[in-house]
């Protein structure tokens, strides 16, 4: 269980962000968010990213601070102003963030930074297991990856701990892989995409928000962490347990051309494989509520059970 600390948390509108601010409070964690507008609440603070603009004085009431701002990053066509906007929501936050930790006397500095990440750091990756030891891969999100970690170095440098929460691909109906999905699932038009051989780096929504409470409490937990399920699948697999899920087929597939017609570069990125290993969750005794990809897709699309009564 760990103690109540007094959070600074940015990135807080996404679908994520969202979901951790509810743990967290619920927690009874003291939470500071940032926001980029003016304040509307009395636990907001404003910020500029774009500009470099923190007040340091956030940071040294500080315990933690984590970061999950950045730009959504699909399903959508990439634009070379999406693009932009996508590597430069993600330096400039992680950036204005360190720099500002490294002006704060050693006294002062946070205990741990939680930054966000992706598993999009490794690329392609076939067939191949891969863990936090792999170097970064080839294509445009993972070099965004590469850059965003790096911003984050001089908080680092300055003796703060820095997590690097490489996440993957979060299960909930509300959000993440799964939303854009639900429809044509449920209407039995579901089904893989391309060839289906591609792997995927899954991990149930509640999952990933008890890794991220995990390696907040755990102080010999720092450098990158893959916030991934203990058996990553196939997408043709996948496809076939959320069929089982839904009680419906799940024959049809999405040829990789359509996919390119359709989203363009991005399509790249969506057919791409990633078994990708949570080597340092495993190693440090992490437990999975969900540790298959079906228990995960139950617990994102079936409705509770009532507890029983006496």
């Amino acid at each position: 269980m760990i103690d109540s600390m007094r959070i600074l948390l940015a990135g807080v509108s996404g679908f994520l962000g969202g979901r951790l601010t509810d743990r967290l409070r619920g927690a009874g964690h003291d939470l500071t968010r940032l926001v980029r507008r003016p304040p509307a609440a009395p636990d907001e603070q404003s910020w500029r990213p774009s500009a470099g603009e923190l007040d340091p004085a956030l940071l040294a009431r500080a315990d933690a601070v984590i970061n999950l701002a950045g730009a959504a990053v699909g399903p959508r066509r990439w634009t070379a102003r999406n693009k932009s906007a996508i590597r430069s929501s993600r330096v400039d936050s992680a950036g204005t963030i360190a720099a500002a930790i490294r002006t704060l006397p050693a006294q002062d500095r946070p205990r741990v930074l939680l930054q966000g990440s992706a598993v999009g750091w490794y690329g392609d990756t076939g067939d191949r297991r891969v863990t936090e030891e792999a170097p970064a891969g080839r294509g445009f999100l993972a070099d965004v990856c590469r850059v965003w970690e790096a911003a984050a170095r001089p908080a680092e440098d300055a003796g703060t701990r820095v997590a690097l929460l490489r996440t993957g691909l979060p299960l909930d109906e509300h959000g993440g892989l799964l939303k854009p999905q639900l429809i044509p699932f449920r209407l039995g038009v579901g089904g893989r995409l391309g060839n289906g051989r591609q792997w995927m780096p899954w991990m149930a929504l509640a999952d990933w928000l008890d890794a991220v409470e995990f390696v907040l409490d755990r102080d010999d937990l720092a450098g990158p962490v893959n916030l991934v399920g203990p058996d990553p699948v196939t997408n043709a697999v996948f496809a076939e347990a959320f069929g089982r899920v839904l009680h419906r087929p799940a024959v049809t597939f999405v040829p990789g051309f359509a996919l390119q017609l359709a989203l363009g570069e991005f399509a790249g990125e969506a057919l791409r494989s990633q078994r990708v290993m949570p080597g340092v969750l495993s190693r440090a005794g992490f437990t999975w509520n969900h540790p298959t990809v079906e228990s995960a897709l139950r617990a994102a699309l079936e409705p509770p059970q009532p507890s029983a009564t006496h």
